[in-house]
């Protein structure tokens, strides 16, 4: 059974009879029941893919990875490729192309926006029901001519990240990119639609100067910490400095130089 904050109740359902066996096939593996009638949140199995979708009258629509079309492919065509300050924030520069792991992948739009300029991805969502919606949208996008070679830039690891970090086996990534969940104040209703689902499902990360401190302990070359602006920073050792956006800033962690 997935560990689920608040006792959320959630179920696997079919959009169609067709889909009844993907259903079932994802229901087994996330340790969750078929169909039930007093559900707050549905893994729903569809023609789209897997989405899910929060119950009741006033709930937003569905949550799905879609790395093809809707804003991963607007980003993707015009979103300013290596000028953004995500790629600035882990030093992708003229022949430089760090290998990232992001930590806290939730949907994966970052580390899809730093694969598709040539960063050869490791992602790690430990929030199981993110994670089937995250591996859905990698094999959907592994389908489609233009995305599938940057997808094939983003492995998806399984587990609890500050554990995987830990006990990290190989060549260690340059980077380690963090994102961890936060009390958000945007506005938009994206931003909205999905903190309303992820909320009751993933909870803060009361973990997060463990998260910093394992991250700082396996990174080669840098750690980058994304923060609401006005926010502090992750107790613990801090950034020598950030990238200040809009809304959001970029805490950065160096160790030492990336170099082409």
């Amino acid at each position: 059974m997935i560990d689920q904050p608040a006792a959320c109740r959630i179920h696997v359902e079919a959009l169609s009879a067709a889909f009844e066996p993907q259903a079932e096939q994802w229901a087994e593996r996330l340790g969750l029941p078929l169909r039930v009638t007093d559900g707050e949140f549905a893994l729903q199995v569809g023609e789209q893919g897997l989405q899910l979708q929060q119950l009741g009258p006033d709930a937003p629509g569905p949550v799905r990875v879609d790395f093809v079309e809707g804003g991963a492919a607007h980003r993707r065509l015009y979103g300013g490729g290596s000028g953004q300050m995500i790629a600035k924030a882990v030093g992708v520069a003229q022949g430089v192309r760090p290998r990232v792991l992001d930590a806290t992948a939730g949907l994966g739009k970052d580390a899809f926006v730093l694969a598709s300029l040539g960063c050869e991805m490791s992602l790690i969502e430990r929030q199981p029901l993110i994670g089937a919606l995250l591996e859905d949208g990698l094999e959907r996008g592994a389908e489609d001519f233009d995305v599938a070679p940057i997808v094939a830039r983003m492995r998806l690891l399984k587990g609890n990240s500050i554990e995987v970090m830990r006990n990290w086996e190989g060549e260690p990534p340059q980077v380690i990119y963090l994102d961890p969940m936060f009390p958000h104040r945007e506005k938009t209703a994206l931003v909205k639609k999905e903190m309303r689902l992820f909320r009751p499902l993933v909870g803060d990360d009361p973990d997060a100067p463990a998260l910093l401190e394992a991250a700082l302990a396996l990174a080669s070359h840098r750690v980058v910490v994304k923060r609401p602006r006005k926010a502090p920073c992750i107790q613990g050792p801090k950034p020598s400095h950030a990238l200040d956006g809009k809304s959001s800033r970029y805490d950065i962690y160096p160790k030492k130089a990336l170099k082409p």
